[in-house]
């Protein structure tokens, strides 16, 4: 193997200003004098020359110092042209290497050989200085287009990482807004449940109390998946705050004394009003909103597009409850209904997202309301509202098959009801 030969740049190539135009050309032949000439022709066309004897040199070389691009002939002692391809294809290198195979026959047959070797093309001999220089200046492009994709894939890589790092931390934020699975309410409990189907979700499930024995409780869907759901359920949480009921649109304070709670209905459309005032935003959100009487089980509920909440007696029965209704945010000025239930003690009331009713099974069909039903009984007998939500979710994962992941998410709210 010959030292790299370097010779003065009387004609570079285009784009010198660059650092990573390819320049460095490897010359590979058992001829030293069609080497030299070779080099001659390379260097006139304005890149750097090494030169190697023998394929097995070749490879040396290259793992020292790996060039842009390798002009081998195809007919040598040992390891031939057509070898050297394979083997550096086998190598690790840096970066890829344009290899122009030289033959004296042009056969489609030989041409296809040296093609599916791994060649990137084929230079008839004897070498035509013009077509050398057109070769090599189209390997040139063909590397330079590549190394563009590579560092455009290095730009893009570490954009997806700062973006997977931020919804990490969005996912952190938005867990917060749950920040405790189970609430005591008097003796009454609730235990929520949120499973986004991504880093980030659009669902938000809560509760809260003014005091007086009442309770809000409340499950939300917000339309769309994805950060710009996540922003606007974190926007609403904000209108349903527990800690800060004096920002909470479904409390309203009384004789300056103390907070309660508002009809159901008057809170929907306090909410669609608020959504309506702002341009811009598109985004909508089905919601299921009760207030509960905690000393007689008084029930009144405004059902926005959600789905069907459920109510899980003590005696084993299941009913639905609701009266359907218009998303908030969709229609400006729009009307909502309330319907109203009683609970006794040792019910039950499930709020919960279309992510559960909705899920796809095995056979192409939903889980459905009835599916729902089934799983809830299945999960009743559990004492604790928390092994109950676990039992449901398990299920429901059970039926989807093994493997499947939720294509929506996954939250419900439930109370149980003591008395």
């Amino acid at each position: 193997m010959t030292a790299p030969v370097r010779h003065a740049d009387p004609d570079p190539p285009a784009r010198e200003g660059r650092a990573d135009v390819p320049r460095d050309v490897l010359i590979v032949g058992e001829s030293r004098v069609q080497r030299r000439l070779l080099a001659k022709l390379v260097v006139r066309a304005g890149y750097r020359v090494a030169e190697a004897a023998s394929a097995e040199a070749a490879l040396d070389l290259c793992r020292q110092a790996p060039p842009d691009m390798v002009v081998s002939d195809w007919l040598m002692p040992g390891l031939d042209g057509l070898a050297l391809c394979r083997a550096l294809r086998a190598e690790r290198t840096s970066h890829y290497i344009y290899f122009i195979l030289m033959t004296s026959r042009s056969e489609k047959a030989e041409v296809a050989q040296g093609i599916d070797g791994g060649a990137d093309d084929l230079l008839t001999k004897p070498v035509d200085p013009a077509e050398l220089r057109a070769r090599l200046a189209a390997g040139a492009r063909i590397l330079r287009m590549e190394r563009d994709l590579s560092d455009t894939l290095a730009e893009l890589r570490a954009a997806q990482a700062a973006l997977d790092a931020d919804l990490e931390q969005a996912r952190k934020i938005q867990r917060s807004l749950v920040p405790e699975r189970t609430h005591r309410f008097g003796r009454s409990e609730v235990n929520l449940l949120f499973q986004p189907c991504g880093q980030v979700g659009g669902d938000l499930v809560g509760a809260f109390s003014p005091g007086h024995g009442t309770l809000g409780l409340y499950a939300i869907d917000v339309s769309g998946h994805g950060i710009t759901s996540a922003l606007m359920a974190a926007r609403v949480s904000g209108y349903l705050s527990g800690e800060f009921l004096d920002q909470n649109l479904a409390v309203t304070r009384r004789f300056e004394r103390f907070f309660s709670l508002r009809p159901p209905a008057e809170v929907a459309r306090l909410l669609n009003d608020r959504l309506a005032a702002d341009k811009g935003v598109e985004e909508y959100f089905t919601m299921a909103y009760a207030t509960v009487d905690l000393r007689s089980g008084r029930v009144r509920l405004v059902q926005a597009g959600h789905p069907y909440p459920l109510i899980l007696r003590a005696s084993g029965a299941c009913e639905f409850m609701g009266a359907g209704g218009l998303p908030v945010g969709l229609v400006p000025n729009a009307q909502f209904e309330e319907v109203e239930a009683r609970l006794a003690p040792g019910d039950r009331l499930l709020l919960h997202s279309d992510g559960f009713t909705e899920a796809q099974l095995p056979c192409g069909r939903m889980l459905g309301e009835a599916g729902l039903r089934r799983l809830a009984a299945h999960a009743a007998p559990r004492e604790s509202g928390r092994d109950f939500l676990d039992d449901l979710l398990r299920e429901l994962r059970r039926e989807m098959g093994p493997g499947v992941a939720a294509e929506d998410d996954l939250s419900a709210a439930l109370l149980d009801y003591r008395g």
